[in-house]
């Protein structure tokens, strides 16, 4: 691996780390019963949305799944209207109604999120063709976790857009479970990859939580799209470090144990990528600085959702379709 720029280096610690603090904010808060949406945290797949939201620019297009806090972090860098719609106020970005699951702000390249598995692999096929026919240079990335691959619309997507050839960039966050069930007890093959590989792709894997991996990983990714006129499809493992919806740990739930979450611990990504500064020659007081200043900014969202005034009654019936009896 070739190495990374302090400048580039510097975007994907400010990606992990505010994806980090934003987190530890809502996990602060959320007991409190002041949030109203389920909460899907992203926390130990920082590496994946960080490198690949840092290879893409801004006018590049991204969906994702209900895990999507670090998704919209990474991508838009905004914080306001995030906690906003994390507490259902009318300062949300969308005016309260989408919460935590169906993100979205297109101006910054994110097109939406949904809570359904697999939804938005169609919608990006879609928007990716849109694209090519445009001729606009555009590259669309889909984020979606294993389970989503045993569904029927990832192969239809995935034939569709080899077939046609769309600019569309595949990532799948692997963290061995769909909820609780493993993999042995779904997958009836061993290799998705193998699988995707033949088809006309490009494919990539790594099991790296190093934020500058997966920068580079991606950026090959993207660069075989706009070479070879194929899509590209990442196979990326990582570990959830909590619950499958929720704050906290499930350890004891007992379909995993706590032993491999102190053994993915040792490579965290936050942890990794602050190392990654300090070999750069960056300072320890410099790094510092840098979190202070996310951390305010943090709070300061956080304080603002807290007094925002909620959404007037009236708000209910619009933006949406619905008929009257």
């Amino acid at each position: 691996m070739k190495a990374v720029s302090k400048k580039i280096a510097i975007e994907l610690y400010k990606k992990v780390y505010l994806i980090r603090s934003a987190e530890r904010g809502i996990i602060n808060n959320y007991k409190r019963n002041v949030m109203k949406s389920p909460m899907h945290m992203s926390m130990g797949e920082e590496a994946i949305i960080a490198g690949v939201c840092q290879a893409l620019r801004r006018q590049d297009q991204a969906l994702g799944t209900y895990r999507s806090h670090g998704l919209y972090l990474a991508k838009t860098g905004e914080t306001d209207g995030f906690f906003a719609e994390m507490y259902g106020k009318a300062s949300g970005n969308a005016g309260g109604k989408a919460g935590s699951m169906f993100l979205s702000r297109p101006s910054a390249g994110l097109v939406g999120v949904s809570a359904v598995v697999a939804t938005t692999i169609p919608v990006a096929a879609g928007v990716a063709y849109a694209n090519k026919v445009k001729r606009n240079g555009k590259i669309t990335t889909v984020f979606f976790g294993d389970g989503a691959i045993e569904e029927g619309a990832f192969w239809e997507s995935l034939n569709f857009a080899c077939l046609k050839k769309v600019p569309l960039l595949f990532v799948c966050e692997d963290n061995g479970f769909a909820i609780h069930a493993g993999e042995a007890a779904r997958h009836g093959y061993k290799s998705i990859a193998d699988i995707v590989g033949k088809f006309e792709s490009n494919v990539f894997t790594s099991s790296s939580t190093d934020p500058e991996v997966i920068f580079e990983i991606a950026t090959k990714a993207i660069n075989m799209i706009k070479k070879t006129k194929k899509p590209s499809f990442l196979h990326l493992k990582y570990y959830r470090y909590l619950e499958h919806v929720g704050v906290g740990e499930d350890f004891a739930v007992g379909y995993r144990p706590k032993s491999e979450f102190k053994k993915w611990m040792k490579a965290d990504p936050m942890k990794l990528m602050r190392g990654n500064l300090l070999k750069k020659g960056i300072r320890e007081e410099a790094i510092m600085q840098l979190e202070k200043i996310i951390d305010k900014k943090v709070e300061r969202s956080i304080s603002l959702a807290e007094n925002a005034p909620d959404p007037a009654k009236s708000e209910l019936y619009k933006n949406v379709f619905y008929e009257k009896g």
